[in-house]
């Protein structure tokens, strides 16, 4: 379909898509707010809990990443079943389940006892994330994802600018209350808020167009029309095997495996690269951690507007994947000798990084239906994420060997590199739409 082909979408659509969207987006947005900070806030508890319990880089990268082997298992299985019972049941144990596990972390003394509970957690959280990207496709077609994806997805950059600062702030505040640590304290109170929305989504969310008592008759049938004319274009394999046959799933998967690694070497190191950028203290780190998740939130909104209007899937992604390479490659150089420089290349580096993540989703929901986007969306998310071990350990391993994590950043940056031509092995008539 050609952008010419395409007709304007009337003032009532508009209406109606701006009324679901401020219907749902701001609850999804906060839960996911939680769940990354959940997922995440034990690089803050690095900052206290290596020195505190002796551990190495390397434990600290094996224990980080391996929650996506936990995640890897059940991603799967976990959007199946939601796909069968619906959001407002499954999201809500999803929920119940990680917030238990993370609290739970608390306990964590040993590195094998961190590598359990980082791996139960990954088990927990399983089916959240794609089952929130199935669940949107319920709601929204091809041409307005973009954008609403990457509304949903600037939680993750919100969930630094919030979590850098409060994580920062408890673990100095509270630390020796009733004899725990600033970290063991984090790790309690960042869990709680999970337990509570989970109460909320169970209540709050509809399963599906039908069930939203919100809308008008009107309303829903426009709805309904818009995703069986979105359904109609692309493909329902109807089976988990025959998803797993289609050679376009595999390319996606190279490309998220790519753009996950650069995400996480972030997200993970990011206080630790602060940190050796200069700023000292860990609430004045978790400070300077909101300017790079700050600048990511209005570039990733800006870039799915953009990609959405331009009916432009290819180059709007891969443009943040060279911002993200310029940006570790620049703050690896930059060091220690220059502070501002190296935290201004980092900011380059999560804009660009965190943007492409919500604009990778453009791609596989371009072909994908039914049953076949449950599966195969949380295929990609489960088989991409790995990368998420691989990110932390590696850079883990070669900060305890050298010193330094400036090898495993460029490394980083030649995978996002790689990423990027495969991006570009989507052809345009397919996804641009």
């Amino acid at each position: 379909m050609t952008t010419a082909a395409i007709s304007a979408p009337s003032a009532f659509e508009d209406l109606t898509y701006k009324k679901v969207a401020w219907r749902i987006m701001p609850l999804l947005m906060i839960c996911y707010i939680v769940a990354y900070l959940d997922r995440v806030n034990v690089g803050f508890a690095k900052l206290q809990m290596l020195s505190d319990l002796g551990f190495s880089e390397a434990v600290y990268g094996f224990g980080a990443g391996i929650f996506f082997f936990g995640y890897f298992i059940f991603e799967v299985p976990s959007n199946i079943i939601l796909h069968r019972v619906g959001a407002r049941v499954w999201i809500a144990r999803i929920m119940v389940t990680w917030a238990v596990v993370s609290g739970a972390c608390m306990f964590v003394s040993t590195p094998t006892s961190f590598y359990v509970m980082r791996f139960l957690l990954g088990l927990a959280e399983a089916g959240f994330f794609p089952g929130i990207i199935l669940y949107l496709t319920y709601w929204f077609p091809s041409a307005r994802r973009s954008k609403i994806v990457s509304i949903f997805m600037a939680a993750i950059p919100l969930a630094g600018l919030i979590g850098g600062p409060l994580s920062g702030w408890v673990m100095e505040s509270v630390a020796g209350v009733s004899g725990l640590k600033g970290w063991q304290w984090m790790f309690v109170l960042e869990a709680i808020p999970a337990v509570v929305l989970a109460i909320v989504v169970f209540f709050y969310l509809d399963d599906s167009i039908k069930s939203a008592k919100w809308l008008s008759a009107e309303e829903k049938n426009l709805l309904a029309d818009k995703i069986a004319e979105d359904q109609r274009e692309k493909i329902d394999h109807g089976s988990f095997g025959a998803v797993i046959k289609d050679g376009r799933l595999w390319l996606a998967v190279v490309v998220y495996f790519c753009i996950v690694m650069g995400q996480y070497s972030l997200t993970f190191y990011l206080p630790t690269l602060i940190k050796t950028a200069g700023i000292k203290g860990i609430l004045n780190i978790g400070l300077f951690t909101a300017i790079p998740y700050g600048t990511a939130v209005v570039s990733m909104i800006w870039f799915g507007l953009r990609s959405d209007k331009k009916r432009e899937r290819r180059w709007h992604l891969v443009i943040p994947m060279y911002m993200g390479v310029v940006g570790l490659v620049g703050s690896a150089l930059a060091g220690t000798t220059n502070t501002e420089i190296a935290v201004a290349f980092l900011t380059l580096a999560a804009a660009g990084v965190l943007s492409a993540t919500p604009l990778f989703w453009a791609l596989p929901t371009s072909f994908l239906a039914g049953a076949s986007a449950a599966a195969g969306i949380a295929a990609i998310n489960s088989v991409g994420n790995l990368s998420g071990f691989v990110a932390p350990f590696l850079i883990g391993a070669i900060k305890d060997a050298t010193g330094s994590s400036n090898i495993g950043l460029y490394v980083i940056s030649c995978v996002l590199v790689i990423g990027s031509f495969a991006v570009l092995k989507f052809p345009a008539k397919l996804v641009n739409r």
